[in-house]
């Protein structure tokens, strides 16, 4: 808040008061779809996932919209766009009562959704009128507007019942429209605008606003906010639909019990404000997150029936939550959730006075987002599991991640402040009495804290063997990563042999989930090494293959394993794939330049040999009793004329003493290096780069490929050819494709990586030309040499594009520090490079997920998966045209630099 403009108590009080009515409005206005959407699910015959989409839809606009709406507030003032939001809304909510077909009613449900964005506009401008010392308790009255939900949830329904859902729109569009104009003439513009414009300064510009958001902080805060407020709409929208399913009571009663958790959720957001201004935002958010852990714990918990056998014969009991538990208990869910969206939002206009919008807009976007897309996942979950209670066992993950995340970042930052002070205890206390100086470190970890590898005595002497150990030790993790990772791909296989009834789309669903997990988990990976240790995560991030390998074992052995279970495996699966970017993190620190794309390469190709191992091991060790009486009984399977037994579990269990083994030397063997420190700050300007992004794309089409083909090969080939054992030959690819990978590197270093490339792309056009020539034939042979050609390629490919990264970030350095010395600019070329490639090796991992599900989807809609392949071979057209354009063409970028000398290409385009 400004000091030269005189703000006197009631024009604080107007402007927060009006500000927070028109707030509520517009939330009501937002969740109109959780009433009406009911309605016109019955007259649509919409399915869970339809109706999940619906009422979710709404809240994608708004959530999305936050960002802009912030910025401009930031620049216009919030009283013209807060104006201009509710009147936008009024129009899309009376042209909602339009609307006839599912598609129409998303249309408009998208448009409905720029309520939403109200949010952002009001935190700018209610937080500018309000000192830090009670901006708190301010945000957290206006935050109470959330109570429009409830508003919603009252009075919609009899609206509903009495004159149908026609009326609703109209009247909630009448009302947001009244509110605007009443908004107009009643407020002003707030301080700093006021100010601005006494000045005749100009906004400062969108990116300048922007600027904030490459701290770690507001992303963190994005995910708090992601289930305090997320959830609370998701809830929200989706709690009448629950109860109606559940419990089966009116829509009326349904409306009624669903705002005994919209009001508590809503209006004790101010009280949240005034505790975080009391007691600190802390120590709010951790009741909150611990109070939540245990409510959605509870109601997570299925009705279940127990039978114990006691001596006098079976005891049988229930658990079961009843409608009036149910009801005070998210009632104390919604409380504890009001209170952390307002410790959620303390910190904002404090830290970012000047950016509230913009970082206020993030924040809101994250957490509106989990409004629209945890609806959809509850209608997903309903269908998979085909349990109620699954939406509450999801919000469990989600707000225990919260806690630990932010946890963790505390007593980071607590014991950074006392590092020293901490590094001269004793491991134990008991040896405190004869704890000496001579004593300080003689216990500690393994941490190097004097790392020189450029200094070529340090490398000779001391260095290359410390280097070496922790890769040869990185490389069997990586492996066994890969492995576990891509295991599931054979065990759906050999489901329905042992007995599972799946449909084709289930079957390639858990062939796809590990992808969609281990592509996530990359992001998050990227970023743990220099938090825990490179030795620590590793071993760590070992251990944490035992519980895929274990669940896969027992789970196969019971044809009554629900479908749910098996999802959860799959998920597990892909802690596997997101090992890759944390191990490669980890070894660049160890090695000198001049040798660091070498060890890369070993660390990556080998490792990406786990995926051909799996596929050579397995259909191999579930044949034979490896474990004896321990690994359980065989199933005996009939294939064609032949009955033998087979122990699928051994596909999970075959691992388990390799994964142990790895992580006990990982621990004994691994170093921490002391020096190995990146901040998110430094590492997020690469989203800033075109760059990045356009090797996201080519990178998810060589190494997205080969890992999507690895995972959708086997069950592909089992049901377009199920006369043939694909199995016996399925590990051929991967083993091809991570072969070339290892020894194709000087090709691209000689010729150019994006010639390669270039060439790369046309050979897998041709290569998914071919495979669809062939499967029309229904011949095995061309197909699956087609197949070994695809892998072969992506392999050279994924060497390719990696020779180009820190070629185009060199180049780019030249044209973005103009002034700076030859020795700046490379540095900053390989660090963003080095980002570059841990970013862009997350997003081509979702390959693995979307590749199998292609061929599902397109199976289910069309009968077979030439549609998929299609849609594969247009992808490769466009990354051929980019490539070119981009990088290889006469004026690209890289063109001079791959016609220069063998030299040049050296020292500008070293792999990295």
């Amino acid at each position: 808040m400004t000091a030269e403009i005189n703000i006197s108590k009631q024009e604080q009080n107007r402007a927060l008061g009006l500000s927070t009515i028109a707030f509520t409005v517009c939330f009501a206005v937002w969740t109109i779809f959780s009433i009406i959407g009911i309605e016109i699910r019955q007259e649509l015959n919409l399915n869970e996932t339809q109706f999940g989409l619906l009422v979710g839809t709404p809240v994608l606009t708004g959530s999305l919209l936050r960002i802009a709406l912030g910025i401009w507030t930031d620049q216009y003032g919030g009283r013209r766009i807060f104006t201009v939001v509710m009147l936008a809304a009024a129009v899309a909510t009376w042209l909602l009562t339009y609307a006839q077909t599912y598609p129409q009613f998303l249309l408009a449900a998208l448009a409905v959704g720029v309520a939403g964005g109200a949010f952002s506009v009001g935190v700018a401008y209610v937080s500018r009128w309000y000192p830090a010392g009670k901006q708190g308790t301010a945000l957290g009255i206006f935050g109470a507007g959330n109570v429009g939900a409830a508003v919603t949830k009252f009075v919609a329904p009899f609206v509903l019942v009495a004159y149908g859902w026609h009326t609703v729109a109209q009247v909630w569009a009448a009302a947001i429209a009244v509110m605007a104009i009443i908004f107009w003439f009643t407020t002003q513009d707030d301080p700093v605008i006021r100010e601005r414009k006494l000045k005749g300064e100009k906004p400062q510009s969108a990116w300048l606003e922007l600027a904030p958001l490459k701290n770690i902080q507001v992303w963190r805060f994005g995910l708090y906010y992601f289930f305090v407020f997320g959830a609370f709409v998701a809830l929200a929208l989706w709690l009448p639909r629950y109860l109606i399913g559940v419990y089966g009571v009116s829509i009326t009663s349904a409306g009624m019990i669903a705002a005994a958790y919209s009001i508590p959720a809503s209006i004790f957001r101010a009280y949240g404000g005034v505790l975080s201004d009391r007691y600190g935002a802390r120590r709010v958010l951790y009741w909150t997150f611990l109070v939540s852990i245990a409510c959605t714990f509870v109601l997570s918990y299925p009705p279940t029936e127990y039978v114990v056998r006691g001596i006098n014969g079976p005891i049988t009991f229930q658990f079961e939550i009843g409608l009036i538990t149910f009801t005070v208990i998210v009632f104390v869910l919604g409380f504890f959730m009001s209170l952390g969206k307002a410790a959620v939002y303390r910190h904002v206009p404090v830290y970012y006075p000047n950016n509230v919008g913009a970082v206020g807009g993030l924040v809101g976007m994250i957490g509106g987002l989990g409004g629209f897309i945890l609806p959809i996942v509850f209608g997903i979950l309903n269908d998979l599991t085909g349990l109620w209670t699954s939406c509450f066992a999801l919000l469990f993950l989600i707000v225990t991640a919260s806690l630990v995340w932010m946890h963790l970042a505390i007593r980071h930052m607590e014991q950074e402040a006392g590092d020293t002070k901490l590094s001269e205890l004793p491991q134990l206390p008991e040896m405190l009495p004869i704890h000496k100086p001579h004593h300080v470190g003689a216990m500690g970890p393994a941490l190097i804290e004097d790392w020189r590898p450029e200094e070529p005595v340090f490398w000779e002497e001391k260095g290359r063997a410390i280097a070496r150990r922790n890769l040869w030790l990185s490389i069997p993790s990586l492996l066994l990563s890969f492995a576990i990772w891509m295991v599931w791909s054979v065990v759906v296989a050999k489901l329905p042999s042992v007995g599972f009834q799946y449909t084709t789309d289930q079957l390639f669903w858990l062939a796809a989930v590990p992808g969609l997990s281990g592509a996530t988990l990359r992001i998050f990976y990227s970023f743990m090494v220099p938090i825990f240790g490179g030795r620590l995560w590793t071993t760590l991030a070992t251990w944490s293959l035992i519980f895929p390998a274990l669940g896969i074992g027992m789970a196969v052995q019971n044809p009554n394993t629900p479908y749910w279970i098996f999802l959860v495996l799959a998920l597990l699966c892909g802690f596997g794939g997101g090992n890759f970017a944390s191990s490669m993190s980890n070894i660049s620190f160890f090695f000198p330049k001049r040798e660091k794309g070498n060890a890369l390469a070993l660390n990556a190709g080998l490792g990406n040999l786990g995926v051909s191992v799996a596929q050579f091991l397995v259909p191999l060790v579930i044949t034979a009793g490896v474990f004896g009486w321990l690994g359980g009984a065989p199933v005996m399977v009939t294939e064609g004329d032949k009955t033998f037994p087979m122990w699928l579990q051994n596909a999970g269990y075959i691992w388990v003493p390799f994964i142990v083994a790895s992580a006990f030397a990982s621990w004994i063997g691994m170093n921490d290096i002391a020096s190995a420190r990146a901040s998110f700050s430094e590492q997020s300007v690469i989203f800033q780069r075109k760059h990045n992004w356009i090797m996201c794309w080519l990178y998810t089409g060589t190494f997205g490929s080969f890992i999507g083909y690895s995972a959708g090969f086997p069950l592909l080939a089992k049901i377009q050819f199920p006369e043939v054992n694909a199995l016996a030959y399925a590990f051929l690819g991967p083993l091809v494709g991570a072969i070339s990978r290892s020894a194709t590197g000087w090709i691209a270093d000689k010729w150019g990586g994006a010639r390669v490339t270039f060439w790369v792309f046309i050979g897998m056009t041709g290569g998914v030309a071919g495979v669809l020539y062939f499967l029309s034939l229904g011949n095995f042979a061309g197909f699956f040499a087609m197949f070994i050609f695809l892998f072969l390629v992506s392999g050279i490919g994924n060497a390719s594009t990696f020779q180009m990264i820190p070629a185009i970030m060199r180049k780019e350095m030249d044209r973005l520090m103009p002034d700076a010395d030859d020795a700046a600019r490379r540095r900053n070329a390989e660090k963003e490079s080095a980002a570059i490639i841990g970013f862009s090796s997350a997003v081509a991992a979702y390959g693995a997920f979307f590749i199998p599900k292609g061929y599902g989807t397109s199976i289910a809609l069309t009968g077979g998966p030439e549609a998929a392949l299609w849609g594969f071979l247009i992808f490769y057209v466009t990354c051929i045209a980019i490539t070119w354009w981009v990088y290889a063409r006469r004026g690209g970028l890289l063109y001079d630099i791959e016609r220069a000398t063998s030299a040049s290409i050296k020292a500008t385009a070293q792999p990295a």
